[in-house]
């Protein structure tokens, strides 16, 4: 079924009072205070990961991108198209839908980086991989959003902050592009730094989740449906990413990390993007699902190196 925004009640912008809930109330330097420790909290991950990048490994994926382009094409290709389906299947609530269609657009989480390597995957392609389609989003992202909300007639009447994506997006590749300036300028203390990033980076990732949970309690109401998407989400695009890599005939080991790579979206940047996007009443709907989706790719992680 397909939401149709063009008559007056059908979309959550023309009936906003009734359709979302008052929830979330909480004062505006509270909020401010979250949303700040959000981005500074992505700015910390982001800069770590890029302190993680050596300029020569990755400037030989780049030469021969054969697999960052099977890993693009996964992540921009497949994962918004998973999304779309999963959304028309589920027949969600635009604002619901707008939820799963920005996670299946994000780049590629950090987190599949450390699950690469207890995997014993290739890091190299999966640190590239993270970090391209990091910075690939800042274009793919809005066009990947743009495309799929105009197939769903969202575009008519529920507009997306594509402005205020674009300097998300650019607020939070920055920080990648210094680390690896850091790494290649001063390698020993790019280590330090890296091992100190994902330390204070993971607390503020759990104070965050936290403070969010906490911050929309009064109206938080796990939706069954969103629930089963957040489970069944990372699990297509694991398997969806494995086939691609295995039908484009890459190594073992590569189809392993194009997997991985895959099915792990970059949640913190997805929950940043809502809080700088989205006002405190539609964050109420939507930012139930990044959560548990991060929870429930964390498991599928786990499983798949305990199947290892």
């Amino acid at each position: 079924m397909r939401a149709n925004c063009s008559s007056s009640s059908a979309c959550p912008a023309n009936n906003s009072e009734e359709e979302l809930p008052v929830g979330l109330q909480v004062p505006g330097t509270l909020e401010l205070v979250f949303t700040v420790v959000s981005a500074v909290m992505m700015g910390l991950l982001m800069f770590s990961l890029g302190c993680s990048v050596e300029i020569r490994k990755l400037w030989s994926h780049i030469r021969r991108p054969w697999g960052i382009a099977v890993g693009l094409l996964c992540q921009f290709g497949l994962m918004p198209l998973i999304a779309y389906f999963l959304v028309i299947s589920f027949s969600l609530k635009p604002i619901q839908a707008i939820g799963v269609l920005i996670m299946g657009c994000c780049p590629g989480g950090t987190i599949s980086n450390i699950f690469t390597f207890w995997v014993d995957g290739d890091m190299d392609l999966s640190i590239s991989m993270t970090t391209c389609s990091t910075v690939a989003a800042l274009g793919m992202m809005p066009l990947c959003l743009y495309i799929y909300t105009l197939s769903w007639n969202l575009e008519q009447n529920l507009t997306l902050p594509y402005q205020n994506i674009g300097i998300s997006l650019l607020c939070l590749t920055i920080p990648v592009m210094f680390g690896i300036y850091v790494n290649y300028r001063c390698p020993k203390q790019s280590k330090i730094i890296l091992k100190i990033g994902a330390i204070v980076g993971g607390v503020l990732l759990m104070g965050v989740a936290v403070a969010g949970m906490v911050l929309a309690k009064e109206s938080w109401n796990p939706d069954i449906t969103l629930l089963t998407i957040s489970f069944i989400f990372p699990l297509i695009g694991h398997v969806m990413g494995f086939l691609l890599a295995l039908l484009t005939h890459q190594s073992w080991q590569r189809c392993r990390t194009i997997s991985l790579e895959t099915g792990a979206q970059n949640i913190q940047m997805c929950i940043t993007m809502l809080q700088l996007s989205f006002t405190a009443k539609q964050l109420v709907q939507i930012l139930s699902f990044p959560l548990s989706y991060g929870l429930f790719q964390m498991l599928d992680g786990v499983l798949i190196v305990v199947g290892e």
